[in-house]
């Protein structure tokens, strides 16, 4: 990686700042789109530990964004801010501080200025109960100068092999003369490229990893709903929730018995994905390394909570000759 970045630094290499970063999702995706990645940020000492594993030469700050005074100029800034709130499967309290991070993100766009910005954020962001916030944002963006683009787009188009509906906002500052455009699908049943499977992204892997995948018991609720798909098929939407994992193709298949009831259709063994399958799944690379952990459940959040790098670098690609 040393070397591919000094080598990039002989070119043009636009740059990048990034906030809330995680395990760094979307900076693999930035790098990969020709970024080099000035400062990156998240609160999570975990999310710190795996990105400097894998990208060593960036400035990771751990801290609270609030806590940050000052951001390096750069040509892009990029932000996944937290999305608890917001989710599906998490806690929908609109009036939770956590969704109201993106104002910190307002202030850091307003500090450095840069061409373009990418927001990333969980569909569940379009709800009625959560409208208002994300028009807030929008308008905020489009005060602090830029015009703004909004779309959902679903990993799967774009190569990833699991099944991730996310929103992303795109701004491009007002004084440029640049329209910026969502890229194509490049993967599906209108497309060349087949969509890519669970099969094909787990290829070398065992099928029993030992330590690494959450052994808890299935409860009544991971059971109320179809947690699996086959080998042939994209990954259901990774989580960063260990228990609430999606099931490995390994595992029996699940029959519908009544309403919010799953079952077994036979006493076959069964596990959930493990979270460096979890990590394949939302499209990082063989090479993705991750050092100990205190609690196997920290990997799988900052996997979970990570964005699949290709989707992020789809989007960037389209913003880098700006």
């Amino acid at each position: 990686m040393k070397v591919l970045l000094s080598a990039m630094r002989l070119g043009s290499m636009k740059t990048a700042v990034s906030l809330f970063t995680g395990c760094g999702g979307s900076d693999a995706g930035l790098i990969e789109a020709g970024f080099e990645i000035l400062m990156a940020n998240d609160i999570l000492p975990h999310a710190k530990a795996v990105y400097e594993a894998n990208f060593p030469e960036t400035d990771y700050q751990c801290k609270s964004i609030k806590e940050i005074s000052a951001f390096p100029k750069a040509d892009l800034l990029a932000g996944c801010y937290p999305c608890q709130g917001f989710s599906q499967g998490g806690a929908r309290e609109a009036g939770r501080e956590i969704n109201f991070l993106y104002q910190e993100f307002d202030r850091a766009l307003r500090a450095i200025k840069p061409k373009a910005f990418i927001v990333e954020n969980v569909s569940g962001m379009r709800r009625s109960d959560n409208i208002h916030l994300l028009r807030n944002q929008i308008t905020r963006f489009r005060l602090a100068g830029y015009r703004v683009s909004a779309g959902e787009l679903n990993a799967a188009d774009y190569g990833v092999p699991q099944e991730r509906k996310r929103i992303f906002l795109v701004g491009v500052r007002s004084d440029l003369d640049f329209s910026f455009e969502f890229p194509e699908a490049t993967h599906g049943p209108q497309k060349n490229k087949d969509h890519v499977t669970i099969k094909v992204a787990l290829e070398g892997l065992p099928i029993w990893p030992e330590g690494k995948f959450h052994t808890e018991p299935f409860h009544w609720y991971y059971m109320s709903r179809n947690r699996r798909r086959d080998w042939h098929e994209v990954s259901k939407t990774i989580v960063s929730h260990p228990r609430h994992m999606p099931l490995h193709p390994i595992s029996p298949p699940l029959k519908r018995i009544h309403t919010d009831k799953w079952i077994w259709e036979s006493d076959d063994p069964a596990r959930r994905f493990s979270y460096e399958e979890a990590a394949r799944l939302q499209g990082f690379g063989k090479n993705f390394s991750f050092p100990e952990a205190s609690k196997m459940a920290h990997n799988y959040k900052v996997v979970g909570n990570a964005v699949p790098p290709a989707l992020f670098s789809a989007i960037a690609k389209e913003l880098v000759d700006l």
